[in-house]
């Protein structure tokens, strides 16, 4: 059985991600409740997957990584090697962790960006979508899901409110 890659984010209810200029504080600012779901769904994991640029975002906001008890790979086409906590990977994303989910371990997070996320769907690679819905209408952005995508169904497994946040939480239907 191959381990399951699940994606958990934050959108504006118009669908994205973050302004054009990598912008989350409208995110950051929003009321939440407790830490809106986030702990459950890092005890779920022990790998995270993410792009170079979110990287950089969590490396220039963080106060320390913040993954640090996790194996954390990072998808590059300039850095190389590895530090303490991330492994720079420089082959294809969708190859690569195709590989990844056939290794034993626990799930997959697929922290970002948006290419990344956009190969992943492409070609079908997430298993669960964890969607936080934010009170936020942006008009503009980096859009969560791109164009030109392939049908996928889902099933519904849970809705959860966390203050002015709503948890959407589906699986892909096998």
């Amino acid at each position: 059985m191959s381990r399951e890659v699940i994606l958990y984010i934050g959108a504006s209810l118009d669908g994205f991600i973050a302004k054009e200029n990598d912008d989350l504080k409208w995110l950051e600012e929003t009321e939440g409740e407790g830490d809106n779901g986030y702990s459950e769904m890092y005890d779920s994991i022990d790998t995270t997957i993410m792009g170079k640029r979110t990287y950089d975002y969590v490396m220039e906001h963080a106060e320390a990584f913040p993954y640090p008890d996790k194996k954390n790979y990072v998808f590059s086409t300039s850095e190389q090697g590895s530090t303490e906590y991330v492994v720079f990977v420089n082959e294809d994303v969708v190859a690569f962790t195709t590989q990844l989910k056939e290794q034993p371990g626990a799930k997959i997070w697929m922290v970002g960006g948006s290419d990344i996320l956009d190969a992943f769907i492409k070609e079908n690679l997430i298993d669960e979508y964890i969607i936080t819905l934010t009170p936020h209408i942006l008009g503009s952005g980096i859009p969560l899901f791109k164009e030109n995508n392939p049908q996928i169904d889902l099933v519904l497994v849970d809705t959860k409110r966390f203050g002015q946040f709503v948890q959407l939480h589906y699986k892909v239907k096998k």
